[in-house]
Order: structure tokens, then C-alpha cells, then sequence
């Protein structure tokens, strides 16, 4: 076991802003830490930093209480923080000094992390003249130029472009393959679904669901079908007695409620001899999962 958190919990006042949580990392891997605005994810991350206290519980890393002078950590926090009028370089040198390391290793990691994140042209100017992702990428390397073995990263992808976040997405996984502990706290439930094996959903700081993915979706039932075709189909689909959720260029998705509606409305398709491109019974999108745990009904 390298990072577990065991029965922590903090109150501030007299509200109970994280509730008895647990969370175990025994191997490279990004862990997924999720919620609604105010679940205490953030509360979370400071305490395991170090940069807030806990009331009651364990933070261990190796076996080890956590301590910020013997855990090497890495953060990139959801508040952005460059500074405007000083120079990138300058920058990443102050960032790189306060972790302790010497101007060599410091001018090769700001070349080689430059080079990954295809910023090495902005390096000379100031932070306010790059653009929004821009800045994101010079911040998240602030949080990686020290080679950190454990990660936290709260809302990585936010204002990157498809290209800069596929960039940023390549970077992670590498740092994966190379040992690292990632902790991800992301709103894209797509992109915790791409990274990560393992999840923790928090509502008003208490657990509402922990586990890996896979199986949390195995045991939900499928509820919707996915169907291509190159006709419409919408009559047939209606005449089956079923909604359409989704549709664009004879493209559909159908709610269900049982696997058995999917497989008469494919058995019609068929009769009809309608050419299906593409069918596939599908389980609640982990977006699906995350809205039934902390949505309106639970607020």
C-alpha cells in the first residue's frame, strides 16, 4: 500500500465538511475523487497535502504519516495561480528553488517538460501575455517539475483546446507508466471514465460510492440501446413502445429498461430488413451513475 486514507474527517464550525473517508492507492494509477461543488473534494486534497489539518483519522504514505518535508508532492489546484507580469521562466525557476532543486536540475526539467507541453516559445515572456490553456500547461508543469511520486490534480483539463488536452492527456499517462500516484479531481465524467480504474464519489462530505468503475457499472442494468442505421427508424422504434433519448443522422439512442426491449426492437429491424450499421446494448454512462448519486433527489 502506498497512499491510504483511512476514517479522516474535518468540521469547520459545527459543519462536518468531510464525513469518515477512505481511500486506498496500492499501485501507479489514477484515482478518480469526485463531486458537486462543496462534496469536500478540495478539503480533502488540503488535508492530504498537509496544507489543513484533519480532526480525526490517518493519512499514510508507504506506511508512513503523510508529512509535506518527506512526501514528494505535486499540485495543481482548480484556482489557477501564475503570476501576470513576471516571466515564465522565472517562474518555473522560483516554483522549481522552493522544492529544493539545484539550477541544473532545474534548467533540465524546464527544457524537457517545455518540449512535452510545446510551450519551449513562450518561455521568455510574461505569463499575461499566453493564452488561457497556455498558462494551464506552464501551471501543471510547476506541479510536475520536481518529479513528484504522488499527483494531485484538481480540474487539469479546464480551458485546454482538443489539441492542448490531448497534449496534457499523454503526459499523465506517461506519468502513470512511469510510477507516479495520480489523484484526479475532474467535473468531465468522460475524462474520469478514459483515466481511471477507481473512483470516490462524495456528497456533503460523506462516501456515496467507492469502487472501480467496471464493476460499479456491472451492476446496474443497461438502459439504453445505441443504434446506426442508414434508414429512419423512428416508426419502428415508436411502434416498440420505446423513446428516443438521441437522434441525428439515423444514429439513435433508445431508453430501456430491460436488455430483452433492445433485443425485439433489433429482432423488428431485422423483419423490416433494415441494414444496422452498428448495435450495442449499453450500461449507464458513469455521468448517468454520478447525477443518481448526488442530484437534485439527494441535495
Amino acid at each position: 500500500m502506498s497512499l491510504k486514507i483511512e476514517n479522516v474527517s474535518k468540521t469547520y464550525g459545527n459543519k462536518k465538511v468531510v464525513d469518515n473517508i477512505s481511500i486506498e492507492l496500492d499501485k501507479p494509477e489514477v484515482f478518480g475523487l469526485l463531486g458537486t461543488n462543496g462534496a469536500g473534494k478540495t478539503t480533502t486534497i488540503r488535508m492530504l497535502l498537509g496544507i489543513i489539518k484533519k480532526d480525526s483519522g490517518t493519512i499514510t504514505w508507504k506506511g508512513h504519516e503523510v508529512d509535506r518535508k518527506k512526501v514528494n508532492f505535486g499540485y495543481l489546484p482548480e484556482e489557477r495561480g501564475v503570476y501576470p507580469k513576471a516571466k515564465i521562466i522565472d517562474q518555473l525557476k522560483y516554483f522549481a528553488e522552493l522544492k529544493g532543486m539545484t539550477k541544473e536540475e532545474t534548467a533540465k526539467s524546464i527544457k524537457e517538460w517545455a518540449k512535452k507541453l510545446k510551450v519551449e516559445e513562450y518561455l521568455e515572456m510574461p505569463a499575461e501575455k499566453l493564452s488561457k490553456g497556455n498558462q494551464q500547461k506552464i501551471q501543471f508543469m510547476t506541479s510536475v517539475i520536481h518529479n513528484p511520486d504522488l499527483i494531485v490534480l484538481d480540474e487539469p483539463f479546464s480551458g485546454l483546446d482538443p489539441v492542448n488536452t490531448e497534449i496534457l492527456k499523454n503526459v499523465i499517462i506517461e506519468l502513470v507508466k512511469k510510477g507516479k500516484y495520480i489523484i484526479m479531481s475532474a467535473h468531465e465524467m468522460h475524462t474520469i471514465e478514459e483515466f481511471c480504474s477507481n473512483i470516490l464519489i462524495l456528497n456533503k462530505g460523506k462516501t456515496v460510492l467507492k469502487g472501480r468503475i467496471k464493476d460499479i457499472k456491472n451492476s446496474y442494468n443497461a438502459n439504453r440501446i445505441k443504434i446506426e442505421t442508414t434508414t429512419d427508424i423512428t416508426e419502428i422504434i415508436e411502434k416498440n413502445n420505446l423513446s428516443i433519448e438521441n437522434s441525428h443522422d439515423n444514429s439513435y439512442v433508445v431508453k430501456i429498461e430491460e436488455e430483452k426491449q433492445g433485443y425485439d426492437l433489433l429482432k423488428n429491424l431485422i423483419k423490416e430488413k433494415v441494414n444496422v450499421d452498428k448495435f450495442e446494448i449499453m450500461k449507464p454512462t458513469l455521468n448517468d451513475i454520478f447525477i443518481e448519486k448526488v442530484g437534485a433527489k439527494n441535495a
